[in-house]
């Protein structure tokens, strides 16, 4: 039995239940990350004796499972786009937002699919918006693909956001104090493809390297949309 399946307790007179605690846990994560968060951290936080979780929640992969699940809720538009490509982009783009709000989400990411309501229902939005433009094996690869970006993307902008917070360093601050070194190197010669990067690239910020990265992978979707035989 998956924890979608298993009915929750009768109320007792102080009454508990599955939203009081998933928001518990996602205002504990929200706070300290993954590591903030236990059954036991959970029910204190709601000033109930832990035993009184188990009656809801049986493990704490249980718990990640519908934290997961409540934050998507926050990824699914009030109004889907009709447009494939900008159904896939609002769905992305949203995602990013609610990894942003809540930077634990970004370890969850990938790996097998949610099974709660608001996770079925984000991947289903997404495969609406490409049925009919191919096969549907075409349609999981596109679906795959496109996910697979926006996981890496936002793994790799959550830990940037992390390792500022670690050393005190902005982006900027770490480009100063790793200067002196990158030069060294790079007047060697060894390098000639990094130097020019270093020297010529422009320089973005997260949320327009994600929208260009973004687009790049939905064309590239584009051109492998072809319409099945009737």
């Amino acid at each position: 039995m998956t924890v979608w399946d298993r009915p929750e307790p009768p109320k007792p007179p102080a009454p508990l239940d599955r939203e009081r605690i998933i928001a518990a846990a996602i205002a504990l994560a929200d706070e300290g990350g993954l590591e903030a968060v236990s059954l036991r951290k959970v029910a204190a936080r709601l000033d109930a004796g832990p035993m009184r979780l188990y009656g809801y929640i049986s493990t704490k992969d249980d718990l990640l499972d519908l934290m997961v699940d409540e934050v998507h809720a926050e990824v699914f538009p009030e109004k889907q786009p009709g447009d494939w490509r900008e159904a896939l982009r609002v769905l992305s783009h949203r995602t990013r937002q609610a990894a942003l709000r809540h930077e634990w989400l970004a370890d969850l990411l990938g790996g097998r699919p949610t099974l709660g309501p608001n996770g079925l229902a984000v991947a289903e939005a997404k495969l609406a918006a490409l049925d009919g433009l191919a096969d549907i094996d075409t349609v999981m690869r596109a679906v795959e693909t496109v996910g697979a970006y926006v996981t890496g993307a936002i793994r790799r902008e959550i830990a940037n956001l992390r390792a500022e917070r670690a050393t005190g360093l902005s982006k900027r601050d770490w480009q100063r104090a790793s200067g002196p070194h990158v030069t060294r190197i790079l007047a060697t010669g060894r390098f000639p493809a990094l130097t020019k990067a270093v020297h010529d690239a422009t320089d973005v910020d997260a949320e327009a390297s994600f929208a260009t990265g973004l687009d790049w992978v939905l064309d590239a979707v584009a051109a492998k949309l072809i319409r099945p035989p009737a």
